[in-house]
């Protein structure tokens, strides 16, 4: 009882930085950079640090650790499945609509795609991304591979599942640094290293997100708080190896 109250203390803590991550980058883009369109203009460029945050780091995040809540344990594991692999596919899909939104500025402007280290980061974290959806809907969900390929699919989904995280992390850093240097320097007239307002407010953001990123590492580090694998699960993956 001990274990799972501090568990879900841990975990509602994990999902308040999320929202705090989010409600942060939305105010951001809305007070210091105008807000939000979709025209090719600088507006919609706001998007892509909303959908990157929201869709990359915290949905992802929370698709992450959701086998670990313990009331799901209960419950048909092939069902938590289906929503690990919806909440997965809705940040894929944020992510890539933020990169639309920044390619469609980009080229509205005249400017140069992916020249930058946060750009070459961020494309290698969503296309790895795609890799590990497909890889986790052909291995784990649909259809049904033998249990020895599952077996050995396990740890290499667990492990590029924690890489792509740890990219985006670095990906949403980044590209809060880059956004400061590129609009604060000789533009505002308020340098970077002056720390404005914004500075403090975005860098605090940045500090948000490694936060939410070490309690998410936080949750998947403790082995007792994994999913038991009981018999009844187990009898159903022999039955449908067995094509019962």
């Amino acid at each position: 009882m001990g274990a799972s109250v501090f568990f879900y203390v841990t975990y509602v803590l994990c999902l308040c930085l999320g929202l705090l991550c989010v409600l942060c980058v939305i105010c951001w883009s809305s007070r210091w950079r105008g807000g939000f369109s979709w025209d090719g203009s600088a507006l919609q460029f706001n998007w892509h640090p909303v959908l990157m945050v929201s869709g990359l780091v915290v949905l992802y995040g929370i698709a992450v650790v959701v086998y670990r809540v313990p009331f799901t344990w209960k419950q048909r594991k092939h069902t938590w499945k289906l929503v690990h692999a919806g909440l997965m596919l809705l940040s894929l899909l944020l992510s890539v609509l933020g990169l639309c939104a920044v390619f469609d500025f980009h080229r509205s402007f005249h400017i140069p795609n992916l020249y930058s280290l946060h750009s070459w980061v961020g494309i290698c974290t969503v296309v790895m991304f795609a890799f590990q959806w497909v890889l986790g809907l052909a291995g784990f969900l649909f259809p049904y591979p033998p249990l020895w390929i599952r077996s050995a699919l396990k740890p290499v989904h667990i492990w590029i599942g924690k890489a792509v995280l740890i990219l985006s992390l670095t990906s949403c850093i980044s590209g809060i640094n880059e956004k400061l240097f590129l609009t604060l320097n000789g533009i505002t007239g308020e340098p970077y290293n002056s720390l404005p307002v914004e500075t403090k407010f975005a860098n605090s953001l940045g500090i948000l997100i490694v936060a939410f990123g070490l309690m998410v590492f936080g949750i998947l580090s403790k082995n007792k708080w994994r999913r038991p694998e009981t018999d009844n699960e187990s009898v159903h993956l022999l039955l449908n190896e067995e094509g019962v």
